[in-house]
């Protein structure tokens, strides 16, 4: 299959493997990610990606210690590869009729949840009429090991070797203040000037992933005034103007970033599905089709709004 990349020097028909091997690193932020998700060595995916790079004449991915990130040619040719690709599931569902049906349960992070995969759920259910999904979006995890969620997206990766684990995707997390809220009380002009102004956070004993442990990170015993077990709730403080928080990239639109030279935070996600139902055509619709909705939403994920 062939797919004309618009927008991009030189951009003539690829073959469909390679736009594949592309959409797997987009996907996976990182050399090893997209290599584990296609079963080929990290070795073969740099030099299928290089190949794709000498040929368009441009260069899609910077490349860094913390992974990869899409440079703007990358970015159209992401638009070009997911036209692809939903074209091809668009041939193959209509091979086989409206047959993937079912039940599944998702268990994601709140703010990502709402955020990204809820915005989505009726493109999935347009596409797949007889699918139902049971979106469990809050503070913690269902597990999928004990069969509790057929599909988690977690913090951490799971060692079960029940669980199919792969990299869904990066994120970014920085500083963010209300308008009103730095007018007032003036920007910090460094990390250490963090402990004069309100922070707003997680509730210490409540925090259900060490990956949420952000504060330490930024500045040594750095405390909330104002916390929640909620990532939304803390968004609604800081939007009201309570104080500086973290929060994720997606979900600070409207607010000010602050020390954004100084502090930038990223995590993964990682999804998982229990090996039993891994295989299962409902599964495999849910999980196909949430690794689409991280590329259409990758911009809001990994660059501050």
């Amino acid at each position: 299959m062939g797919v004309r990349a618009r927008g991009l020097k030189g951009g003539g028909m690829y073959d469909w493997d390679d736009l594949r091997i592309f959409l797997a690193a987009a996907r996976a932020g990182s050399l090893s990610g997209a290599a584990q998700r296609l079963l080929i060595d990290a070795a073969t995916v740099s030099r299928r990606l290089s190949r794709l790079e000498t040929a368009l004449k441009a260069t899609l991915f910077t490349r860094s210690p913390g992974g990869l990130s899409l440079t703007a040619a990358g970015r159209h040719l992401l638009e070009a590869a997911m036209q692809a690709e939903a074209a091809m599931e668009a041939a193959g569902r209509a091979t086989e009729g409206e047959t993937v049906g079912g039940i599944v349960r998702l268990s994601v992070a709140e703010g990502f949840g709402a955020a990204i995969v809820a915005p989505g759920l009726p493109r999935l259910r347009k596409a797949r009429p007889n699918l139902r999904v049971e979106l469990a979006a809050q503070s913690g995890f269902l597990s999928a090991s004990s069969r509790e969620a057929d599909v988690a997206v977690t913090l951490s990766a799971p060692s079960s070797q029940r669980l199919l684990v792969e990299p869904l995707t990066e994120y970014g997390l920085g500083l963010f203040a209300a308008e009103d809220y730095l007018a007032r009380a003036g920007a910090p002009a460094s990390a250490d000037a963090l402990r004069e102004h309100d922070i707003v956070g997680y509730v210490d004993d409540l925090i259900y992933a060490p990956e949420l442990r952000y504060l330490d990170e930024i500045a040594p015993n750095l405390r909330p005034a104002l916390s929640s077990s909620s990532i939304r709730a803390q968004r609604e403080i800081v939007a009201a103007g309570g104080g500086i928080g973290v929060l994720p990239f997606f979900l600070a639109s409207g607010l000010k970033r602050v020390l954004a030279k100084d502090v930038k935070l990223t995590r993964r996600f990682w999804l998982s599905t229990h090996r039993e139902v891994a295989d299962t055509a409902r599964v495999k619709a849910v999980r196909d089709w949430l690794k689409r909705e991280v590329t259409r939403n990758i911009k809001r994920l990994r660059e501050a709004p």
